[in-house]
């Protein structure tokens, strides 16, 4: 009975076993037991994982209308991707454990193990079921805040996000055509994915990642979704979606070159954006799509120390972004709000959180000892040993950026800065619990001698590469120097520019993003279309009956039974209209058949 157990453990994709438990959890009632299950699936999915029993063979199939279905296949990426969801989903469970709301529960289980299920999937149809249940079931994190606004955006969140997963369905189309079946071993190879030049379904499917990874331009659902989740679902959505195009760029476009510049342009722009943003879980949105793009340039580079960087970024990422989002989470719960307007001075009853929240704006930052320094320099050595100097630059400023709007600006103006008069409970129990625990991956990942560094690098997809830059280049003077100068500077900067009051001060108001371009005279469009229909709506709807009835009768007086084409034997009529058929036959003949 233990081996068959084991044996059926080992070939069970981790995300099927979370999504069960996401919708068990939706059914069982009293407090104790949901607890079981929302904490207990992730980690029997760790289990699953653990004991997966080979690499890059099939373990589970299904053959379907003459179509194989790989449900469950193991790859070195795939591993350090779905761990740190099921870490992430995890923590993620005891961070809300003092919810009341089985449906919240419930879906952030099955948005988890959704993203999950695709990092395991073997084939393009497997992944896009599990593409779209991520956004059908992530929208309920929105809802859930109750208020207009997130109503609004939650319902622009799922309209972008399945848009994403229909360009992605358009993109394995033709990926079908091409070669004849959309299992992952039939058209990419390990450090080769698709090319972009003459290939319409790896464009669609470019687009369809891009989308779902917030590239540049079409960001905006991020800031605008994110911000108005409740205190539990922006922890949950910060973890998976983004990181689930980052591994499907990781696994479909490594090395694709127009990845370089929008990773690179992606880190640099939302600097702008979050220095003067007042939504500090906003702020934090705009941190993660600068984060994302240090995963796609590298991914763009697409040498063994680059992709080894993407990934290691990603799962660090995944851990210390979750935990500032779920410090930003108790202090909305215990506060309300967010706003650095509103906050201040809530170190004084909130010590544990203000600890915390610094801990995972060391690891942001990449202050050498945390787990951000170890994942992020795997990255900047590998574009400074292309010799891409335009790129490192930009990078490098992006990283003096991080530290100011997140590094400093969170932990700053939520628990310090001016005494907002604010006198909250210390978060409970289960949120510094959870808290805890990511920083303790935190530390344990970054800190040397600890053997975390050791554990995150031996799982990098090039192992053998990960392990030789950790003996050479990570721990070296130089190295650990040029990070602590670019810190202290940055850090330095900051403080000087606060004193002299020319740092960006927390403001009411709403920053204008791009989507201002479009969703401002879209809304008036649509305003003005109402407008005119309600004029003119019912005249036209009138004329167009009118008219399709007159069309209608002279075809019924032409071709019917008692029509004029039927009266007598073969008419003139009848002859004409014969011969203008075959002529339209003959000219689409000639336009669309062989030359």
């Amino acid at each position: 009975m233990g081996d068959t157990l084991m044996s059926l453990l080992s070939h069970t994709n981790p995300g099927f076993i979370v999504i069960l438990a996401g919708m068990l959890a939706y059914v069982i009632r009293g407090e104790i037991p949901r607890a079981v299950v929302t904490i207990g699936g992730p980690l029997l999915g760790l289990a699953a994982l653990v004991l997966h029993s080979a690499l890059s063979e099939p373990l589970a199939t299904l053959n379907m209308m003459d179509m194989t279905f790989v449900l469950y296949q193991v790859e070195r990426v795939s591993i350090v991707f779905g761990l740190a969801f099921l870490i992430a989903a995890t923590v993620n469970s005891i961070f809300a454990l003092h919810n009341k709301d089985p449906l919240q529960d419930s879906m952030a289980l099955i948005y988890a193990g959704a993203a999950i299920a695709a990092t395991f999937a073997g084939d393009l149809i497997t992944v896009f079921v599990f593409w779209e249940l991520t956004a059908v079931s992530s929208v309920f994190l929105i809802l859930k805040s109750g208020t207009p606004e997130a109503y609004k955006a939650s319902m622009r969140y799922l309209g972008i996000q399945i848009l994403s997963g229909v360009l992605l369905l358009m993109g394995a189309t033709f990926i079908m055509g091409e070669f004849g079946t959309l299992e992952f071993d039939a058209f990419i190879s390990e450090g080769e994915g698709l090319s972009l030049q003459d290939d319409p379904g790896a464009i669609f499917l470019f687009v369809a990642l891009g989308i779902k990874a917030a590239f540049p331009l079409l960001h905006n659902w991020l800031q605008d979704s994110y911000s108005k989740a409740t205190h539990t679902g922006s922890v949950v959505l910060s973890a998976f979606t983004t990181k689930l195009a980052v591994y499907a760029l990781w696994r479909f476009f490594p090395g694709e070159d127009s990845l370089i510049w929008i990773g690179a342009i992606m880190t640099v722009f939302p600097v702008f954006f979050a220095v003067i943003e007042n939504d500090l879980r906003k702020v934090l949105a705009y941190s993660l799509n600068n984060q994302v793009g240090f995963m796609v340039c590298a991914i763009g580079i697409g040498t063994p120390l680059a992709l080894n960087g993407a990934a290691a970024h990603a799962f660090a990422h995944i851990i210390y972004k979750g935990l500032l989002f779920m410090s930003m989470g108790a202090v909305m719960y215990r506060v309300g709000t967010t706003k650095a307007t509103e906050l201040g001075g809530l170190y004084r009853t909130m010590p544990f959180t203000a600890i915390f929240c610094i801990i995972g704006a060391a690891s942001i930052s990449a202050f050498p000892l945390f787990s951000g320094f170890v994942a992020k320099s795997l990255t900047m050595s590998a574009v400074g040993y292309e010799h891409m100097t335009i790129i490192w630059m930009m990078l490098l400023f992006a990283s003096a950026g991080v530290l100011e709007h997140s590094g400093i600006k969170i932990p700053f103006f939520a628990f310090f800065a001016h005494d907002s008069g604010k006198r909250p409970k210390e978060a409970p129990f289960n949120m510094l619990l959870a808290m805890g625990i990511a920083s303790f991956f935190c530390i344990w990942i970054g800190f040397p001698f600890l053997g975390g560094t050791e554990f995150l690098y031996g799982l990098l997809p090039y192992r053998d590469e990960a392990m030789v830059y950790l003996e050479q280049s990570l721990w070296t003077t130089d190295h650990v120097l040029t990070q602590m100068q670019l810190l202290v500077f940055a850090a330095l900067a900051f403080i000087v520019l606060n004193r002299v009051k020319l740092y960006p001060p927390e403001k009411r108001g709403v920053v204008l993003d791009f989507d201002w371009v479009y969703r401002r005279p879209l809304y008036h469009a649509l305003v003005w279309t109402g407008a005119v229909w309600s004029k003119a709506g019912p005249a036209m709807t009138g004329a167009a009956l009118r008219l399709s009835r007159r069309v209608y009768n002279r075809i019924e007086a032409t071709f019917s039974p008692q029509g004029e084409l039927s009266r007598g034997p073969l008419s003139a009529g009848m002859a004409i209209w014969t011969s203008i058929v075959l002529a339209i036959v003959m000219v689409l003949a000639l336009i669309v058949g062989p030359h």
